[in-house]
C-alpha cells in the first residue's frame, strides 16, 4: 500500500456533490468521483442540512479509498433537534428555539465520544451552555436556570 493521500472537506449532510470541494480534488486521483459522493450521501444522511467535516484517503497506486466522517459541531446538532435554522445574533436577551432535555442527551451523547467531558451530565452542561450561545431555552427555562436543576440532581434520572 502506498502513501495515502487525504483530502478534507465540509460538506452538508447528504448533499456533497462532484462539484467543489470534493470533484476537482478526487479527479486527478483516478477514483470514480461519484461513488466515493454516494457513499459520503449514504454516511452523512443523518445529518442532513449540517456541514459535516469529511476525511476521503486515497492510495494512489490501488486508486482504493475510505472515508471517514466527523461529527457536525454541538450548535448544528442543536439547531437540528430545536427545528431551527440558526440561532440568535443577541444571545441572552433574544431566544430563538426550545430544545428539551431529550434533545440535550441526544447531542451530549452523539459529542461525548469527541469531548473531554468525563460523564454524560457534564457533557450535557456543555451543550446547555452551548445553547446559551445561540439563544435556545431548554425545557422552557433559560440555559443558566436549566443548568442549575442539573446542579441539583433533578435530571439525573436521564443520565443513566
Amino acid at each position: 500500500m502506498g502513501e495515502l493521500q487525504k483530502i478534507s472537506a465540509l460538506v452538508t449532510g447528504g448533499q456533497a456533490s462532484a462539484g467543489p470541494p470534493l470533484g476537482p480534488s478526487l479527479g486527478p486521483m483516478g477514483v470514480n468521483i461519484m461513488e466515493v459522493i454516494n457513499t459520503i450521501n449514504e454516511k452523512t444522511k443523518d445529518f442532513e442540512g449540517m456541514k459535516v467535516p469529511v476525511i476521503v484517503s486515497v492510495d494512489p497506486e490501488t486508486k482504493k479509498w475510505e472515508i471517514e466522517i466527523g461529527i457536525p459541531s454541538a450548535a448544528a446538532l442543536i439547531l437540528k433537534e430545536a427545528g431551527i435554522q440558526k440561532g440568535s445574533g443577541t444571545s441572552g436577551t433574544n431566544w430563538v428555539g426550545d430544545i428539551g432535555m431529550d434533545g440535550i442527551v441526544k447531542v451530549a451523547k452523539t459529542k461525548f465520544e469527541k469531548s473531554y467531558a468525563n460523564s454524560l451530565k457534564s457533557a450535557a452542561k456543555e451543550i446547555v451552555g452551548t445553547c446559551l450561545c445561540l439563544g435556545i431555552k431548554v425545557e422552557g427555562k433559560t440555559p443558566k436556570e436549566f443548568t442549575a436543576e442539573i446542579n441539583a440532581g433533578k435530571w439525573d434520572e436521564k443520565f443513566k
